[in-house]
């Protein structure tokens, strides 16, 4: 009896099993019927919706009559962009953890124009934005091409035949909604000078390849005295730890550095002051030759006037650096923390030793009981080439001695403030006859004559300063 009620039970058991799989077939069915047919509607919904954004920000015409421009500037800065903001606070707490608060605000109210937006451009820019700037103004007149993919930051094979600025614009949309974007598909020259470097911008970064256009540029930068950053050449390269931030004067290792150094002097009368990232390797493949139909020059190839014809050869990685190089000094500048770029010169040990000996020798004619020696020789290193540059501190020239050779043959290294002993933070690099009229001003003052330096010449001591602070916080002094 009992086997025969258990298996009467199964079979009840098993039937009203079936009969609810059966419902809930249907009722799953129709379920993911439903779901599909509002998909299909959704995605409807939002490709419309993104055609039409994408016809909107390609609507309005450049002024220059070169390509397009549009802007999402207009509009008021959105309150998110307030550090304090809580979603956008989280977005960039590890900038704020690193730059404080003030230091990201800075970031943040920042207004930049990077001019270029290939293989560094892209890369610069999409740093820029990762690092808070709130303003953007993007300027390129040429097309993402499927052979600038790679080394591009954000294009993909959809974006192939899409502008270079609008490319990033939307990209850039989805990272940082809150960022306030001016797209202007165009090329840089005189004639848009207002309309690209208009609205007091903070910052420009360029990162032209064409040595015309890139002059231009930066001596209106110099002219209308916005902060600018240059880009030397970075194709033709591959070793990253060659990279450096100089003066467009020290610029002899570069050939694009160089030729934009020779124009500006000889066009603009402009000799240095600029600061532009390059690399000392030298390049390791040519020009990619081009071969002329019968009849043709090279000239009948160019795009536009002026133009180079000839590509050289790019591996990515090279200009992704550059670009990420160009955002650090911009980003760390707008916070008012700045770093120093290992100086590009070459000085022999023998330099170094007679830096000390001189130093030494300063201290003893001071009296044993007044000298104080707290450097070696390799303190001696890091003051005259990492900190002072083997330049004068009162050395405002940006001339260079014999190529990449630094002369100190008429420097040394004195106290700054004669109450302090002789050590890192209170040795400053001047000539001979500065160092010599310098002890003679703080033996006959002492303290006060610095009080009295900083009065009539604050620059100078602001700047010799800066330079302590930058030794004390690097040996955590």
């Amino acid at each position: 009896w009992f086997i025969a009620t258990q298996a009467s039970r199964k079979r009840r058991i098993q039937w009203h099993l079936f009969r609810s799989d059966e419902m809930d077939s249907r009722f799953v069915v129709a379920f993911v019927a439903g779901g599909i047919a509002g998909a299909c509607i959704s995605c409807t919904f939002f490709h419309h919706r993104n055609v039409e954004r994408d016809l909107a920000a390609a609507a309005s015409v450049n002024e220059v009559g070169l390509a397009k421009t549009t802007s999402t500037s207009n509009r008021p800065m959105p309150i998110s962009n307030d550090v304090h903001d809580e979603i956008v606070t989280e977005h960039f707490t590890r900038n704020i953890q690193f730059f404080g608060a003030e230091g990201q605000q800075r970031v943040a109210s920042a207004f930049v124009v990077v001019v270029g937006l290939g293989g560094v451009g892209s890369h610069c820019a999409h740093m820029l934005l990762r690092s808070g700037v709130s303003r953007l103004r993007l300027v390129d007149f040429d097309q993402v091409s499927l052979s600038s993919l790679n080394r591009h930051a954000v294009a993909n094979r959809e974006d192939v035949g899409r502008s270079k600025a609008e490319c990033l614009a939307a990209h850039f949309a989805r990272i940082y909604p809150e960022a306030s974007l001016d797209v202007c598909a165009t090329m840089y020259q005189k004639e848009a000078e207002e309309e690209l470097l208009g609205g007091e911008p903070d910052f420009v970064v360029d990162c032209i390849d064409n040595i015309d256009t890139k002059v231009e540029l930066l001596a209106a930068c110099v002219r209308r005295k916005i902060p600018v950053l240059a880009c030397g050449g970075a194709g033709s390269k591959c070793d990253p730890t060659r990279i450096r931030i100089v003066d467009v004067a020290e610029s002899v290792v570069d050939p694009l550095a160089r030729a934009v150094r020779h124009r500006l002097k000889r066009d603009h009368g402009i000799h240095g002051g600029i600061p532009i990232i390059i690399s000392t390797e030298k390049q390791r493949c040519d020009l990619v030759p081009i071969e002329t139909e019968d009849g043709k020059s090279l000239k009948d190839y160019q795009v536009l006037p002026n133009f180079r014809i000839r590509t050289i050869p790019v591996f990515g990685a090279l200009p992704a650096i550059f670009g990420m190089a160009c955002a650090a000094h911009v980003v760390t500048t707008l916070a008012k923390q700045p770093f120093d770029s290992e100086p590009v010169f070459r000085m022999q040990l023998k330099q170094y030793e007679t830096q000390l000996e001189r130093l030494r020798d300063r201290e003893d004619d001071k009296g044993s009981a007044e000298a104080c020696l707290g450097v070696d020789l390799q303190d001696i290193v890091y003051l005259v080439k990492d900190i002072w540059h083997a330049r004068s501190a009162r050395d405002k020239s940006w001339s260079m001695s014999k190529g990449m050779w630094r002369s100190t043959a008429g420097l040394c290294l004195t106290r700054w403030n004669p109450l302090k002993p002789a050590v890192l933070d209170n040795l400053v690099f001047l000539t001979l006859d500065e160092a010599d009229a310098h002890d003679t001003l703080m033996d006959t003052e002492g303290v006060e004559g610095l009080v009295h330096m900083r009065e009539i010449e604050p620059d100078f001591v602001r700047f010799v300063e800066e330079k302590f602070d930058r030794v004390r916080r690097e040996m955590s002094i």
